[in-house]
């Protein structure tokens, strides 16, 4: 069955407004993982935004299902995942001016620096992740780097604005999905998607999981966290 992995980023986002100790990401985790969540995503930005090394601290401590630390490949960040060891590392781009993350890893580009980040974390026992555009070059560079585990960048997808753009993008996705499992690569994917785009995406044959943040902290807003997570689980079943 394929699974869910939320991401807390924008709980966290929410505490800096006030500069604060509430929501704490921590307790949110807890809460998403109760209405059936299958992993737990923050990124540990090099600005540190939102997600603060103590939060990465205590979610490690705390998480029951799978914690998956979204990070760059600078050194710093690199060392201190080696130390905590987050049961998955996903080396995602990161500029300090985007609001969030633009697009995919270019690890075909950077293929040495990337094999060598990957190779320091996989040596801690910590599994290896890269966000990528959904382009063959990228998927095969990724397998290459010796990372076993891909997510697929869905922002297109979501971003597109025609029904026929978004059928395009969809194949896109799919396509790309095939070409990975052919790979022998475990393929996720995520960027953009909500209640109402997720199910094609979760609906594509060898997608593993789906990794989403935003959609579901704004329903929570309404809803409460326990039912945005419950009925995106069921969205993508």
């Amino acid at each position: 069955m394929i699974k869910l992995g939320v991401n807390i980023d924008h709980i966290a986002t929410l505490r800096e407004a006030r500069k604060t100790y509430e929501p704490d990401p921590v307790e949110a985790a807890k809460i998403c993982e109760e209405a059936g969540c299958d992993s737990i995503v923050c990124h540990l930005r090099e600005d540190r935004r939102h997600i603060k090394d103590s939060d990465v601290v205590r979610l490690r401590k705390s998480v029951r299902t799978r914690l998956n630390l979204e990070m760059s490949v600078a050194k710093e960040i690199v060392a201190f995942a080696c130390k905590i060891r987050p049961d998955q590392a996903t080396l995602v781009p990161e500029k300090r001016q985007e609001i969030t993350t633009e697009g995919g890893l270019d690890v075909k580009k950077n293929i040495g620096s990337v094999k060598a980040v990957v190779g320091k974390l996989m040596k801690s026992r910590i599994a290896v992740s890269l966000f990528i555009n959904p382009v063959k070059a990228q998927i095969d560079a990724s397998a290459e780097s010796g990372a076993r585990i891909i997510e697929l960048h869905t922002g297109e997808y979501a971003n597109a604005k025609t029904s026929a753009e978004r059928k395009r993008q969809l194949n896109i996705l799919r396509a790309a999905t095939a070409h990975a499992l052919s790979l022998g690569l475990e393929v996720n994917a995520g960027h953009g998607l909500n209640y109402t785009n997720v199910k094609d995406v979760a609906a594509i044959e060898g997608m593993n999981e789906l990794n989403i943040g935003h959609s579901i902290v704004s329903c929570a807003v309404f809803t409460g966290l326990d039912e945005a997570v419950r009925e995106m689980k069921g969205l993508i079943r």
